[in-house]
């Protein structure tokens, strides 16, 4: 949950600075269903109960379709950006069995113990890569509290720059002063 706050955070960032971010919604997006289809497959991978095996397997293939819709879209600003942290995140889930390892310590500060059923990231024996899993915390008691990559700050980045490219300034509504009543002709009382 952390990442998709940050993710509609840095989306919604322009508007602070009372910028629309024009540039995502003007892009004309190659295949956009299928970043959707990639959503919907991630969250019944770590949702809904299966075996460990098909879960671990469809989390893996949830990051080849995201970087495939990333690689299709790849001359908008900021989508080379999250393409790399996709990319990071993806091969070393795909490395470590369909997990993303974290680090013991940025598990315990951010709170979090370890769940029986299939984890999207965990702390994990002998990782392969353990620097690109999750090694950051938001730390507990923080709302969101959870580990993060190098991998999910890239992604973040990459969403920032693309939400403030081609941002358009909101314009501020034009305060005018009401017209004036001319005045006849040969009025004395001016």
């Amino acid at each position: 949950m952390l990442i998709l706050a940050l993710g509609a955070i840095a989306v919604l960032s322009p508007i602070v600075a009372w910028r629309w971010p024009a540039g995502l919604l003007q892009n004309t997006w190659r295949w956009p269903l299928l970043i959707w289809a990639t959503l919907l497959l991630q969250f019944v991978a770590l949702q809904l109960s299966m075996p460990h095996a098909v879960a671990a397997a469809l989390h893996v293939f949830t990051y080849v379709s995201a970087i495939a819709f990333l690689w299709l879209n790849r001359k908008f600003p900021g989508v080379i950006l999250v393409g790399i942290g996709a990319l990071s995140n993806g091969l070393v889930i795909a490395l470590n069995g369909g997990t993303l390892p974290a680090s013991a310590s940025a598990v315990e500060r951010a709170g979090r113990g370890a769940t029986p059923e299939f984890a999207n990231s965990a702390v994990l024996e002998n990782p392969v890569l353990p620097w690109l899993g999750d090694f950051f915390a938001w730390p507990a008691p923080m709302p969101l509290a959870n580990t993060f990559s190098i991998g999910d700050v890239l992604i973040i980045a990459g969403v920032f720059v693309a939400a403030w490219s081609g941002s358009q300034r909101i314009p501020w509504p034009k305060i005018t002063e009401p017209p004036q009543e001319p005045h006849p002709v040969g009025d004395v009382s001016r």
